[in-house]
């Protein structure tokens, strides 16, 4: 209703307004180049200049107020387990790429992905989309898909040099060399980023370190006109101290965790013609995680896992006219997991897919852009699923307000670990754990009132997904206390996006964006054997309201500096009791987090930063039992020449 008021006294007090159309391109929602004005679907890009203009070392702390329909938790300090929740569901429905190649961990629990060694420096785009994108993006992609861009090279010669130190004993190096000519591109980044860090538990104050080593790379060559090399590498070698249960008498808080996550893909590019473009694309993940105690504690058990992924794609485009376009293709997709617990040797297990999709762009009018695509997915084990989404965008003549809305289905098929570790029938004759299905609707708006310089866009979305995998405790004999079951519940979200952002002068920009999540977790509230445990319906972790404000300002007659700060309040959320104490519910208090940085342009050729986080040294948490950053201090310098 608030959102329907705001529309109406908009449109009663200004008049008919025109603005130049300012055209922003996106990649993301259909796997091809379109301008963002015809897309239905929400997209939310932070672009080249956002990340040039930003000090944070990671890239989910960048996303976390930065975002709307999105929520940012962590366990613990820089390093640790980290994620984005889409719309209010849980990390393992939102899928992640970067260039291209598909993130997820093989290996996990959920054949999810996890932020927390993802560094800025080398990153120059993100577009994220919300709702069901499996038409385009198959398996996982019900809560949206989040597409992560590398830098790319530029014709000439060109070097970038970055150092930050910070409170903690924190300190981030990264350079890189990049070039082109009329044949050959080349970018090549490397950055090593380490931290003595924060206790990863509010129960202690012990010293967690962290450590990243990265590399990224990329290649491509035109051998002519129409057949084009392209090739990327991204490397990041990693360690963690981290604590394992909660503050007790027996917790020593020695253990480590060594990472390897490894990404890279091989693609030609062929043009027919004008109209008709080709892509095969070779790509391969690979994700190791080794976790244990540290070598002083005398333990030399250790918990090893390996995940593995192999993709060969077929992508093509095909223009009928300026206004009419078919993104189709076909992909093969095979997973596989090696797990090694205590060291008592090596299990692996593996699956495949096959996926035929389309995706049809097409201009009605002058006025409407319409979309249409479907996928069709066959698992080596699970069986077949397929999903549809379609869009609608109106622009109006004025080029002012544009109207969107998307429906779209979607799947998740159940990962190797739930399929082969903690399935419910412990037996391939019984059938194994089926696909989550799910269906998602939005509609919104977006405005541009050109006389005062102020964007608003609002979108109403509403999502759910049925055989839901979740672990229950079950009367098999297998000797599993859980084991994963298709429950028979249904999850339920939705909610509203607000996004504001007014240009008040050269001097002040104010941003503001509302999130408003109402989630209903039907895994656990209508499981038959539930207890009185649970005592909140709302999905874990899930804050039914967030605000970010973003105020950047300039003092006049002191314009190369930069102030801007960032302010989030987090409403409180629900989640699990640590282990120690039971699972059963508990509270993540609501909070308030404020962060300053400032920027000054240094001789017209240095970036000095300055960032104080968590200025009123709020004490808070993202996940139970896991502290937050308190008051720090980062100060950052970056050249390129």
């Amino acid at each position: 209703m608030l959102i329907a008021i705001l529309i109406l006294i908009f449109n009663l007090v200004f008049t008919k307004i025109l603005a130049e159309e300012i055209p922003i391109i996106v990649i993301a929602p259909s796997k091809k180049v379109q301008s963002l004005s015809t897309v239905g679907s929400s997209v939310t890009i932070l672009d080249n200049d956002f990340f040039d203009n930003s000090n944070e070392f990671f890239l989910g702390d960048a996303l976390s107020s930065n975002n709307t329909s999105s929520n940012f938790f962590q366990s613990g300090g820089h390093g640790t387990s980290s994620a984005i929740q889409l719309r209010g569901l849980p990390k393992r429905y939102s899928t992640v790429y970067i260039d291209g190649v598909k993130m997820s961990d093989p290996s996990s629990v959920s054949n999810d992905f996890d932020f927390n060694h993802i560094l800025t420096s080398q990153i120059s785009r993100v577009e994220i989309l919300k709702g069901n994108q499996s038409s385009v993006y198959g398996s996982g992609a019900i809560g949206g898909t989040i597409n992560i861009f590398t830098k790319d090279p530029k014709e000439g010669f060109h070097k970038n040099l970055e150092y930050n130190t910070g409170s903690f004993g924190t300190h981030n190096l990264s350079g890189s060399i990049s070039g082109a000519d009329k044949k050959n591109s080349y970018y090549l980044g490397l950055e090593r980023f380490q931290t003595d860090g924060i206790s990863q538990m509010m129960h202690n104050n012990e010293k967690d370190r962290y450590r990243n080593n990265s590399i990224v790379g990329k290649y491509s060559y035109d051998f002519t006109d129409k057949l084009k090399f392209q090739s990327n590498l991204r490397l990041a070698d990693t360690y963690l101290q981290y604590d394992k249960e909660v503050d007790t008498a027996t917790a020593t808080h020695d253990e480590e965790v060594d990472g390897i996550e490894s990404s890279y893909n091989m693609s030609m590019t062929y043009d027919y013609d004008e109209k008709f473009s080709n892509k095969f694309t070779l790509a391969k993940t690979y994700i190791k995680r080794i976790y244990g105690a540290t070598e002083n504690s005398g333990n030399a058990l250790q918990d090893n896992y390996y995940g593995d992924r192999h993709l060969f794609s077929y992508t093509g485009n095909y223009n009928f006219n300026l206004d009419n376009s078919i993104v189709f293709g076909v992909e093969r997709e095979d997973d596989q997991i090696g797990y090694n617990k205590d060291l008592s040797g090596r299990e692996n297990k593996h699956n495949y897919v096959t996926s035929n999709f389309f995706d049809l762009q097409s201009r009605f009018t002058n006025n409407i852009f319409f979309t249409f695509g479907s996928r069709f997915d066959e698992h080596s084990i699970a069986g077949n699923e397929d999903s549809h989404r379609v869009t609608f965008a109106y622009l109006f003549d004025d080029k002012t307000l544009k109207i969107k809305s998307s429906y779209g289905t979607g799947f998740r098929y159940p990962s190797l670990y739930e399929m082969f570790f903690v399935y419910a029938s412990n037996s391939k004759s019984l059938g194994y754990v089926k696909a989550e299905n799910s269906k998602s609707f939005d509609i919104g708006f977006e405005k541009f009132f050109s006389n005062i310089n102020l964007n608003l866009e609002a979108t109403y979305f509403n999502l759910k997904y049925d055989d839901v995998l979740e672990g229950w405790k079950t009367g098999v004999s297998s000797g599993l206390a859980y084991t994963t079951q298709n429950m028979p519940g249904t999850v339920k979200s939705q909610g509203l996006e607000l996004i504001s952002k007014w240009v008040v002068n050269d001097f002040l920009n104010l941003g503001l964006n509302y999130t408003y999540t109402s989630t209903y977790d039907g895994a656990e509230q209508d499981d038959p054997n539930k207890n009185s445990s649970y005592t909140n319906a709302q999905m874990v972790r899930v804050p039914r309201n967030i605000i970010n404000i973003k105020t950047n300002f300039k003092l006049p007659n002191y314009e190369d500096v930069d102030f801007t700060l960032s302010t989030k309040w987090s409403d409180m959320a629900r989640d699990y009791g640590n282990g120690n104490r039971t699972y059963n519910d508990e509270r993540i208090d609501d909070y308030l987090v404020n962060d300053l940085q400032i920027k000054y342009k240094l001789w017209n050729s240095y970036d000095v930063f300055l960032n104080v986080t968590n200025i009123l040294d709020e004490k808070y948490e993202t996940a139970r039992d896991y502290g937050q950053i308190p008051r720090s201090f980062n100060f950052g310098l970056k050249k390129s020449f």
